[in-house]
This record gives structure tokens, sequence and C-alpha cells, in this order.
């Protein structure tokens, strides 16, 4: 097995910087934006990135966190149950702008489930999504980003792992994982 290190804590620390000055530049005043973070590693990048963007800003920005499990489409598919996780919304997105952060966009299943489960608090005005790696070339639903960390050309047999202080690691670590040929 092979490892890259496609981002190490100093490249992740200057990278979510740039991502909050994009939603910065885009939302100026975050007066009708709200972050929700797809449950459940994308919430490590949510918590992060809104606590950043709070501290540019002196706004308090609204931010939730989403369970799919019941509305990915493989669901009844998988041998053993998944374990739900935790959605917590405690405002209305009625015709709120959202940013949909998570941290790997690879088929677009994950976004698709969200949208799904995220009109059951209302119907936003307009839907971002900002991850922090998009695995380009591997969409099964023309799903894009709008806001990406990096974007890396893989191949389907390799992944991403993504290993964040937040998630009770000693350091930050995105890496490309491979399997050696023999």
């Amino acid at each position: 097995m092979s490892k890259k290190q496609l981002f190490d804590s100093p490249q992740l620390s200057i990278t979510i910087e740039r991502l909050c000055r994009q939603l910065i530049e885009n939302h100026d005043t975050f007066e009708d934006t709200v972050l929700i973070g797809i449950q459940p590693r994308g919430s490590f990048l949510a918590r992060r990135l809104h606590c950043r963007l709070q501290d540019i800003t002196g706004k308090n920005i609204p931010l939730g966190f989403l369970d799919i499990t019941f509305f990915r489409d493989d669901f009844r598919r998988r041998t053993q149950p998944i374990q739900a996780n935790r959605t917590h919304i405690d405002f209305i997105i009625e015709d709120k702008k959202v940013v949909l952060i998570d941290d790997v966009l690879y088929t677009g299943r994950t976004v698709r489930a969200a949208l799904d489960a995220m009109i059951a608090f209302g119907r936003p005005q307009k839907v971002e999504l900002l991850v922090l790696v998009d695995r380009k070339y591997s969409r099964d639903l023309p799903i894009q980003a709008d806001y990406v960390g990096r974007r890396v050309s893989i191949l389907p047999a390799e992944r991403i792992v993504v290993q964040l202080c937040e998630q009770g690691f000693a350091s930050d670590s995105i890496q490309l994982v491979s399997q050696d040929e023999k």
C-alpha cells in the first residue's frame, strides 16, 4: 500500500483560510446564509470553517449537521445496517442560501441524498457545495462543487483518507492511498 500526502496541517490551514475568504467574497455579511455539514465526516470540516468564518467576520453564522442515512440510495442494499447519525438543524432554511459541506466529493450520491434530506427543513433560495477534496472523473451523478480545497485525478481503486484533529487524530492529514501492484 502506498500513501501520498495531499494536505498536512499547515497546508490544510491555508486551504481552509482560502475557502473562508471565498465564502466571504460570495456571501458578504452571511445575513441569509447558513452552513450545513453532511454527517458524519463533513461535520468536522463544517465546524472548523464555521469557527474561522466567525473569527474573521465577527458574525453569528447558523451551523447545522445533516444525517443522510435514510436518504441514501444504497440504504437497503447493504448487508450490514448503517449507523445513523444525528441531524441538528435548529433553524429554517426557507429562502436561505445553504452551503453544504463535506470532506470528499466522489460519486455525487452523498450530495444527492443530502439535497433530499435537506428539503424537510424548507426550500432554500440557493444551495452551494463546499468540499475539501474533489475526486474528478468519478461522478455517477451530475454534481459539482462550488468551493474546492483541492481537485485530484485518481483511479477508482484509490481512496482519500481524511484525518482531522477534530476526529481525535494527533494532527491533520489528508492522504491518497493506493494498493501497490505485485
